[in-house]
């Protein structure tokens, strides 16, 4: 691999800030099951301006990330891994909600169940893994901030 020297672009940071800070937005699940479970399926069943504006921006980026995967492939960090499996499964996601895939709209529905015994333990785990994405985000900045003294050095 000479002459592939690794990389972390400008928006990669910002890319997993934004996911971590989007999936850590489920606190308010925690708070106050009732208007969060509204709010979202309210989004979802519209299908609306807001609908269309969320699930774009989720869709621009997850193809952006496979994308720079795919563009990196000879020199990429294993963190790189996020954009196939993450990306792919976002991608998944927002694809059977706009089809209505029946199965699917069952996994929701039991999701945003209010009642259920393990809303807690399933909004938890999208609020730790948005925390664990956050942290990637903030350390990729960093390790980009530094790269980029390191280069004006040289």
């Amino acid at each position: 691999m000479i002459g592939m020297e690794k990389h972390i672009h400008a928006w990669e940071p910002w890319f997993f800030i934004f996911f971590g800070l989007f999936h850590m937005h489920r606190i308010w699940a925690l708070l106050d099951r009732s208007s969060y479970a509204s709010f979202w399926m309210g989004i979802m069943d519209d299908k609306g301006w807001p609908y269309f504006l969320i699930m774009g921006i989720l869709a621009g980026l997850c193809v952006l990330g496979i994308v720079t995967f795919i563009r990196e492939r000879k020199a990429n960090y294993l963190w790189r891994w996020i954009y196939i499996f993450g990306g792919g499964y976002v991608l998944f996601d927002l694809f059977a909600i706009a089809t209505g895939l029946s199965f699917w709209q069952k996994l929701l529905d039991f999701m945003f169940d209010t009642s259920s015994s393990y809303w807690n333990y399933i909004w938890s785990f999208f609020i730790l893994l948005g925390t664990v994405v956050f942290i990637l985000g903030v350390r990729l900045l960093l390790d980009r901030r530094n790269m980029k003294a390191e280069e004006r050095t040289l």
